[in-house]
């Protein structure tokens, strides 16, 4: 019995270390230089309609069921999904716009986990007809997803997602 309970101690002093020592956080961001002006990016990335165009999720799963509501390109704007095992179901809400510079948004995840994310795009002029544009999530891992954080690494998984959508991204404006 001693042995068992030395065992058991042992197991949630580790679960309590590792929780100590897990990132509490993470931030993952892509850019890319698309050669249009900064109004055209910036109304193109505006819209969570636009975004079906060239998302790394849509490719993912074609039948994924979605709906918007409010008024598209504006705060308030919401679009919900249904998807497959690979996109699960959530809703992303366009927040804050800074006229041609950063649209800001929520994300939340209901299935396969519930999260909550921070989502935003940057853009600023790289020359007069180029425009860099950034992507990026950010959010807290709460105990006990954050010792998962240890062996997963948020920003090499999601941060290809965000290097294949730029690039679709930077194809369709420029085309």
């Amino acid at each position: 019995m001693m042995t068992f309970l030395y065992i058991l101690g042992g197991i949630v002093l580790l679960i309590l270390i590792l929780g100590m020592i897990a990132p509490k956080a993470y931030d993952v961001s892509r850019s890319v230089i698309v050669n249009k002006p900064k109004n055209e990016v910036f109304k193109s990335l505006r819209s969570l309609k636009e975004q079906e165009k060239w998302s790394p999720w849509e490719k993912k799963d074609p039948n994924m069921k979605k709906e918007f509501t409010g008024i598209d390109g504006e705060v308030g704007a919401k679009s919900a999904w249904v998807g497959n095992k690979d996109v699960g179901e959530g809703e992303q809400e366009i927040t804050k716009i800074i006229e041609n510079k950063r649209v800001e948004g929520k994300l939340r995840f209901f299935k396969p986990w519930k999260s909550e994310a921070d989502c935003y795009f940057n853009v600023e002029d790289d020359t007069s007809s180029s425009t860099k544009v950034t992507w990026g999530f950010s959010g807290n891992n709460k105990f006990p997803f954050s010792i998962f954080m240890l062996f997963f690494s948020m920003d090499k998984t999601v941060g290809k997602d965000f290097e294949e959508g730029l690039a679709s991204f930077k194809a369709l404006m420029e085309k």
